[in-house]
């Protein structure tokens, strides 16, 4: 059954710290418009999404890269104007953070659209971004392993870090963003058990996509988590939860629900 916020009340950035000391697993989804954010709040997802994959699954292109500032601004003022408890975050997209300064003015664009929280990829340069608007009361989520707007280094979408070195440095990363000022960590396409490490190690929560069952919650773009064909390669951890659902509110549930209670997701569904 679905277990939401005190009171049924919204959530906050404070809330996700409490979660992770009470060992209760948090829900998200990806959204790009209001109905289906409308729908997720009412299924009771707790954290929604508007990732760059809108790229992807929406405008149909190969990558996240070329998303804008002024394409993220707009989907999430449509999903904020859907939601009444859900968490909602927006991704900063290509290049957008290439400085502190640049962060900072696309970080309050999508705020003042309806975002509580940014999300930026990876670690080194990136901190003192990550410093920098935490100093200035921009809360921030981290994305490590698999970063998508990486693609072009990486030479495609790989699961990253199961070499002891390259794990290492995840690891480490992982502790520089939570000091730096993170509130919260998505981990992509990593090894089950180095992402259960990182989320023992971390006092901010951690959410999987491919990361195995251990971490402090799971997100999936909705194409996926409803079975849809996006043009592109299914990956491991997608689940079609729409088939036990048996309609988008109830995939919705189905998802939140399996994800708290630890069924998703499983050995099937993670990397080793």
């Amino acid at each position: 059954m679905y277990s939401g916020t005190p009171d049924d009340k919204p959530w906050t950035v404070p809330a996700l710290l409490e979660a992770k000391r009470a060992g209760r697993k948090l829900a998200m989804l990806t959204c790009y418009d209001a109905g289906f954010a409308r729908a997720f709040d009412a299924a009771g997802i707790d954290l929604i999404l508007v990732g760059d994959s809108l790229g992807m699954v929406v405008q149909g292109r190969d990558s996240t890269l070329p998303v804008t500032v002024a394409d993220m601004a707009y989907h999430t003022a449509c999903v904020a104007r859907g939601l009444r408890r859900a968490l909602l975050l927006a991704d900063l997209p290509f290049q957008a953070d290439a400085t502190p300064e640049r962060a900072l003015d696309a970080s309050t664009a999508l705020l003042q659209a309806g975002a509580a929280m940014v999300k930026l990829e990876g670690a080194g340069p990136k901190l003192e971004t990550i410093r920098f608007l935490a100093e200035r009361e921009i809360p921030v989520c981290a994305h490590l392993g698999l970063t998508p707007q990486s693609v072009l280094r990486l030479g495609g979408y790989k699961v990253q870090g199961r070499e002891e070195a390259a794990a290492a440095k995840l690891r480490a990363d992982a502790r520089a963003v939570a000091e730096a000022g993170a509130s919260l960590l998505v981990l992509e396409c990593v090894p089950g058990a180095l992402a259960a490490a990182i989320t023992a190690d971390l006092p901010i929560p951690t959410i999987g996509i491919g990361a195995g069952p251990h971490c402090d919650g799971q997100v999936l773009v909705l194409h996926d988590m409803l079975g849809l064909n996006t043009g592109h390669r299914r990956p491991r951890f997608v689940k079609d939860f729409l088939a036990e659902g048996g309609s988008v509110a109830g995939a919705a549930r189905a998802y939140a629900e399996a994800v708290r209670e630890g069924r998703f997701p499983d050995a099937a569904h993670s990397y080793e």
